[in-house]
């Protein structure tokens, strides 16, 4: 029995690694990466913070070889990818906890370590200690936000729980309860922010319009954040 699910596990982890390297050229510019973020926090809900690290390893090196890609293949992934693993069992099964680990590792720890990486490694002039820290955030908050969709419906259907029994030595049910799904709605509105204000300090965008944009997008989903918790709220003690 154990032998099986060491081999199921390491089938999983490669078939992870392989779907990492595969995906992570969408929607990827430099300092950018979310579905390599996305990865991290899947296989650290199903496999715990040393799988995660061993497939964000593998996955950044495999990127570097075959792709050109800098070293911040390793130092965008692998701080995430643990701190996922560590948050979400720490919380005793959270998977918002799961997606902060990612954001903190990543779009903090990761990009602070990207710049001697960078500069002094790779020889890249022009940056600063925070000059990651934007992209890596924008990175994370849109890969963590598929990640954390996706986890939760299978934790809707009970299938998130199968995973885990026949992958890992821990079993969570899943802690994210109206409070915790309120806040992601809100923080749609912060990803929306971020993924349009971004851009626009990059390319110079001086239309008051994008600035509009963005700014709703916080009022919309706060406001439908709002409305949610008040109805589930009202379900409930009815």
């Amino acid at each position: 029995m154990i032998r099986t699910k060491q081999t199921l596990r390491m089938t999983v982890l490669a078939m992870l690694i392989a779907l990492g390297v595969v995906i992570s050229p969408f929607l990827r510019v430099e300092g950018m990466c979310p579905m390599a973020h996305f990865i991290n926090i899947v296989c650290s809900v199903l496999m715990g913070p040393w799988y995660s690290l061993l497939c964000a390893t593998l996955i950044g090196i495999i990127r570097m070889l075959t792709m050109g890609i800098p070293p911040i293949a390793l130092t965008g992934a692998v701080f995430g990818a643990f701190l996922s693993g560590v948050f979400y069992r720490l919380s005793k099964g959270n998977i918002l906890f799961a997606v902060v680990g990612e954001v903190v590792g990543t779009g903090i720890i990761g990009a602070i370590a990207s710049y001697p990486v960078m500069s002094i490694l790779w020889g890249k002039e022009g940056l600063s200690w925070m000059f990651y820290v934007p992209s890596f955030i924008c990175g994370t908050l849109i890969g963590g936000s598929i990640a954390l969709v996706f986890l939760k419906k299978l934790a809707a259907n009970g299938m998130l729980k199968k995973f885990q029994a026949m992958l890992s030595d821990s079993v969570y049910e899943d802690k994210t309860g109206l409070i915790s799904n309120t806040a992601c709605i809100a923080a749609v509105g912060a990803i929306l922010y971020v993924v349009i204000e971004i851009p626009t300090g990059i390319f110079s965008l001086t239309s008051p319009v994008w600035h509009i944009v963005s700014r709703g997008c916080i009022a919309v989903s706060v406001t439908v954040a709002i409305v949610y918790f008040a109805i589930n709220k009202f379900k409930k003690e009815k």
